[in-house]
């Protein structure tokens, strides 16, 4: 008989009719009960084995982990918890999995635990859960910007660029690391390695999607980003995912109307299509958090997702966020990690959340920062900012950051310096050779257009729609320093 999967049986059940599932074993109780799920959905299928009609051998080999094909009839089900179950006619055991190794036996196992184990812990309910919910948010990303008319790219991983001009990025060459070979001053030949020339993992695709969005008009890629970063935190991975799109014939404002109204598609979706995953991450953290003051608590999570959907972003300056930061009490106290003594500091995540959880309780999206912090390719302004009292001030570019509760900073976005003469002089400005960038120079000296775009780290947006507080667990396989198991 032909399988049907379980979310199927819940969805419609149909009592009475023959089904076939198949699915791994999470308990077996009484040697009657047995819950079966099969990644479907987070739910559980009773099966239910008349015992004294089955072999005493092949019972014992149902256990926790285990593989199953399960026939019989779909009935109302006798007990709580579930509207059906099964009554097993028959059962085969696809896979066996031994109870003294198996390392998911059903009792509570700890985050840190599962990272160890990261092959199996897609089994769980909360990552099963979690993988689920990252499906549905790549399927929202893909169907908002096609939608609404953009094209995806896809932007090399291997690059001869350095988009963010950080320099914190992995190498990639063939060349034999115990004897390579030198020039005669004493170097690495480069000219020797596979492409010629010192080659990366790329940080950013953003650099090639300007290349497209200035013939194509509006695009977008969706791929994975490298940071050669020594930050072993719950908000940093080495390798992550970006969605970076680019507009030509847009301005800051555009890019910010672009993002919000895309973060709110997404949460949407998720509240439309995720409901039973979310109810249980949603209950999960709350568990997780019962022992912390009830001031410390995360705001209830299906709760928190509805206020930023149904709600306008704020928008300032940088220069009005420092106002705000400089005069609030917890800078004035001493309580900042890193004081805020006048313009020109770069903000750190304790001062997004502070604006975003303290002082305007709703997401936050930041504009016009100074130069200095900021990338390159960012447009400077025309006009210098308005400075306060007491406050020093210099040239800003159009960048955008978009801060979200419990995570700070989840979009950083710009637009970019279409102008030819001061994109040169910043590139000089921040040491970068013109010859590694030239065909980037070339789309502003052939029909150049005010244009911009953004960089949504897809991990960043994990954690704020699950709810979850390590980074590590919203990517299957996390990669981090000294860590690339799997």
């Amino acid at each position: 008989m032909k399988r049907t999967t379980i979310s199927e049986l819940l969805k419609s059940p149909k009592t009475g009719e023959e089904v076939t599932v198949q699915g791994w074993v999470r308990t077996f109780r009484s040697n009657r009960f047995i819950a079966l799920n099969d990644g479907s959905t987070i739910n559980n299928l009773q099966c239910v084995v008349d015992f004294e009609k089955e072999d005493e051998q092949e019972l014992k080999r149902i256990t926790t982990g285990a593989a199953l094909q399960v026939s019989g009839e779909l009935v109302p089900s006798q007990g709580s918890g579930q509207s059906v179950e099964v009554l097993v006619k028959s059962f085969t055991v696809l896979g066996d999995a031994h109870p003294d190794e198996y390392p998911l036996q059903p009792k509570k196992h700890s985050l840190e635990f599962l990272r160890e184990i990261a092959h199996l812990r897609f089994r769980t309910n909360t990552f099963g859960a979690i993988t689920r919910v990252r499906h549905a948010m790549i399927f929202a990303i893909h169907q908002f910007f096609n939608d609404k008319g953009f094209y995806n790219i896809h932007t090399p991983i291997i690059t001869g660029s350095d988009a963010e001009g950080a320099g914190e990025m992995f190498r990639v060459t063939t060349l034999d690391l115990e004897n390579p070979p030198k020039t005669e001053d004493g170097r690495i030949d480069v000219k020797q390695d596979f492409f010629g020339k010192e080659a990366n993992l790329t940080v950013s695709g953003q650099l090639e999607a300007e290349l497209a969005a200035l013939a194509l008009g509006k695009v977008y890629t969706f791929g994975p980003t490298f940071r050669a970063e020594n930050s072993n935190t719950t908000r940093h991975l080495a390798e992550f995912w970006m969605i970076e799109p680019e507009v030509a014939f847009a301005d800051l404002h555009d890019n910010m109307d672009l993002a919000e109204e895309m973060l709110k598609y997404c949460v949407q979706y998720a509240l439309d299509n995720c409901k039973e995953d979310l109810e249980f991450l949603s209950k999960r953290l709350q568990e997780e958090e019962k022992g912390k003051p009830e001031a410390e608590r995360s705001m209830e999570l299906i709760e928190k997702l509805k206020f930023v959907a149904e709600n306008d972003f704020v928008r300032l300056t940088y220069t009005e966020a420092i106002d705000i930061l400089r005069n609030s009490n917890p800078n004035k106290k001493g309580k900042f990690q890193y004081p805020i003594e006048g313009w020109g500091a770069d903000l750190q995540s304790e001062h997004e959340r502070y604006l975003v959880e303290k002082e305007f309780k709703k997401p936050v999206i930041l504009t016009n920062y100074p130069a200095k912090i900021k990338a390159f390719y960012m447009r400077q302004d025309d006009q210098l900012p308005e400075a306060r009292p007491g406050m020093t001030v210099d040239t800003t570019v159009s960048a955008m950051d978009i801060l979200f509760p419990g995570i700070g900073e989840i979009v950083g976005g710009s637009q970019r310096e279409e102008r030819l003469d001061i994109l040169k002089q910043k590139i000089k400005d921040f040491n970068i050779p013109e010859d590694h960038v030239w065909w980037y120079l070339d789309t502003r000296k052939f029909g150049t257009v005010p244009h911009a775009g953004f960089g949504l780290g897809f991990e960043r947006l994990m954690l704020f729609v699950t709810g979850m507080t390590n980074i590590r667990d919203v990517i299957p396989f996390p990669r981090t320093p000294k860590n690339a198991e799997f």
